[in-house]
Order: structure tokens, then C-alpha cells, then sequence
């Protein structure tokens, strides 16, 4: 059985009367980089705290780095919360130091890996300015570095590419991957499905409150049939008897969507037909169009649900 980093059960929590978590599990494998995904909202930041113990879940319990309750374990993770902070007046790597000595580390190794992991990331020319001096995306580089200096088995990161430009995105997604291969289990939120396509061994999606998806990429894109663009040599209106009713020419090209199983008869009927092949792709759809797809059902069933009418009747 794979070893769990995390283990997350049944979390729900209310604020007054408003259900802002409601049931949701989450199993991360240790050595994975697994992203919560969802819409502004959807309850990702407020799973992610009870699920370290920094706010009581109304219900369920979590477990952290081999079963343990998450304050026992505190000094072996690393968190970058959604809200930033920083001493203004502290030079970032005495800021960086600071953090880590909050989790056990020596100041003067703390000072020494922030000199490394800055320079390392291209930011050396930054390592004794002062945080106030500082632009909003290199000020949040300092953070998550000091969020990781101590070396944490488990780093979560609260929408850690927020605010940062391209550039310190990609400085991010590089230090992401090499904590996980140092053996570190990531687990991070997002709204941005670049970020995840490209990164995580798993992902959970939480639209309106609860998990609505939990598994890998490919999973995820695989809920959405195939893409087809085919243009034929010749002849484009006779090429529509051998396509899906629903196939749609733009041009010469004809567009439409096609299960897995039905692929390799549509290229026997192509090929056979003589009409030939001036273009074809097949392409699975990107995790953005999975994630649109996931977050439009569950926004079509509670739209169309009797509470839900309820409610909207009552307000009025």
C-alpha cells in the first residue's frame, strides 16, 4: 500500500450557517506533488487549513506523515499561507532565516541555504534588501523560501503562483519539482490549471463546497471525448456521411468530438473512403476544459435543485 502523507476524512465546516466545506476527503501519496483545484470560493483554502490544524473542522479528522495529528508534526511542515506576510524592515535573508528558526533551525544555517536558495533561484542580487524595498512577486519568493528552508517532509502552498509574473512562475515550478524529488510531499491549491497540468501526480477538484473529482491528469481529461480536426484531399461536403451528426465544417476542415473506442473506426471509414487526408489531429482536451466541464455540472445541478429554489424563494 502506498504510504500517505496526508489523510484528510470527512472535513466540513460551517461559518454560522453558511456550509463552507462539507465532507471532503483527501488521501496525498508521500514523494507527490497533488493540487486542489476549484473556482475562487470553492472552499480550497479553508480544507487545506483544517487539514493542518490550524482551524477545527465542525467534522471529520486529519491525519498528517504517517497518521500523526497535524500540531505534533508542525516542525516538519512548511506552509505558505493565501495571505502573505513579511516584517517590512527585515532584509530577505534574515526574513528567510527568521521563518526557518520558527520550525528549529539554526539562525546561521538558516542565513546560509537563504543565500543558496536565492541565488539558486537568480535572485542574488535581492539577499540583503529590505522586504519593504522589495516588488509584491520577489517579496513572495522570499516566503515560500522561507517556508521551505528548514527542509519540510510535507509543503503546502496556499495559491502559491498568484501575483507572481511568468518569469518567477516558471522559478516556482522548478522549485516545486525539486522538492519533490528531495523526497518532500507538496500538496497545493490552484484556480490556475496550467500550473497543475503540468505538475501534479494527482489533483482533487472541490466546486460548491465538496470534492467533485479526485484522481490524475490524464483521468481528469479522459471525463471529455477526443477532439478531431480532419480536412480531406477532396471533395469536403461527401466526407459528412462518414463523420458524427454532430460534425461541424469550418472551411475545408471538419471539427468534432469522438469517443476512444470509436477512433480507429473512423480511420478504417476514411481510409477506405478515397477521399483522403490533408490534415488530422486527435487531441484529448486540457485539464481546463475537464475543470470547466466538472465546475458547469455541478453549477447546473444546483441551480436546477429544489433547495436551491427554496432558498432563492425564501430570499426574495
Amino acid at each position: 500500500m502506498t504510504e500517505l502523507a496526508v489523510e484528510a476524512d470527512g472535513l466540513t465546516k460551517y461559518f454560522d450557517s453558511f456550509k463552507a466545506v462539507d465532507h471532503v476527503s483527501l488521501r496525498v501519496p508521500a514523494g507527490s506533488i497533488y493540487g486542489v483545484l476549484g473556482p475562487n470560493g470553492a472552499g480550497k483554502t479553508t480544507s487545506l487549513r483544517m487539514t493542518l490544524g490550524i482551524i477545527d473542522p465542525d467534522e471529520g479528522t486529519s491525519r498528517l506523515l504517517g497518521g500523526h495529528k497535524p500540531q505534533s508534526v508542525r516542525h516538519r511542515i512548511g506552509y505558505l499561507p493565501e495571505e502573505r506576510g513579511l516584517y517590512p524592515g527585515m532584509k530577505a535573508r534574515e526574513a528567510i532565516a527568521f521563518m526557518g528558526a520558527l520550525r528549529g533551525l539554526d539562525w546561521s544555517e538558516g542565513r546560509r541555504r537563504a543565500a543558496t536558495f536565492m541565488t539558486e533561484l537568480g535572485l542574488e542580487r535581492v539577499i540583503d534588501e529590505k522586504i519593504r524595498k522589495m516588488s509584491k512577486g520577489m517579496a513572495q519568493m522570499v516566503q515560500l523560501i522561507g517556508s521551505i528552508v528548514h527542509a519540510p517532509d510535507l509543503i503546502v502552498l496556499d495559491e502559491p503562483f498568484s501575483g507572481l509574473d511568468p518569469v518567477n512562475q516558471e522559478r516556482l515550478e522548478m522549485l516545486v519539482r525539486r522538492e519533490r524529488d528531495r523526497g518532500a510531499t507538496i500538496l497545493f491549491s490552484t484556480h490556475v490549471m496550467a500550473h497543475a497540468e503540468r505538475l501534479c501526480d494527482r489533483l482533487a477538484i472541490i466546486a460548491r463546497s465538496q470534492r467533485r473529482f479526485e484522481g490524475t491528469v490524464d483521468e481528469a481529461r479522459a471525463l471529455l471525448p477526443m477532439q478531431v480536426r480532419y480536412t480531406p484531399r477532396d471533395d469536403a461536403d461527401a466526407v459528412a456521411a462518414l463523420l458524427p451528426a454532430d460534425a461541424a465544417r469550418r472551411g475545408d476542415a471538419w471539427h468534432f468530438a469522438i469517443e476512444d473506442r470509436d477512433v480507429e473506426p473512423l480511420l478504417a471509414r476514411i481510409t477506405a473512403s478515397g477521399h483522403g487526408v490533408a490534415g488530422l489531429s486527435i487531441a484529448r482536451p486540457a485539464l481546463h476544459d475537464a475543470f470547466v466541464h466538472i465546475v458547469r455540472q455541478v453549477d447546473a445541478g444546483f441551480d436546477a435543485s429544489p433547495e436551491n429554489d427554496a432558498t432563492e424563494e425564501a430570499a426574495a
